[in-house]
């Protein structure tokens, strides 16, 4: 995985952001809203991200900002 600082912009396919959120936590992230998640270690975020992303590790990237789960009602 490549430590990064948040992407301006988008790349073909799907994104998926990996990092802590203010209280510490693992946070998921797809750039869409699709999915995401909190998590207790880093190894448990990048196997989920990996899941949900069809095994693609290039497509996930770890932020070194802070990051949160955000809850809508449409993907963002």
């Amino acid at each position: 995985m490549k430590l990064v600082e948040y992407p301006s912009g988008s790349s073909a396919g799907s994104t998926v952001f990996v990092g802590k959120n203010r209280f510490g936590n693992w946070v998921v992230r797809e750039q869409n809203g699709v999915f995401g998640g909190l998590f207790a270690s880093r190894a448990q975020a990048l196997k989920y991200a990996l899941c949900e992303n069809g095994q693609n590790p290039e497509a996930i990237l770890e932020v070194s900002r802070e990051i949160e789960l955000v809850f809508s009602s449409q993907p963002a």
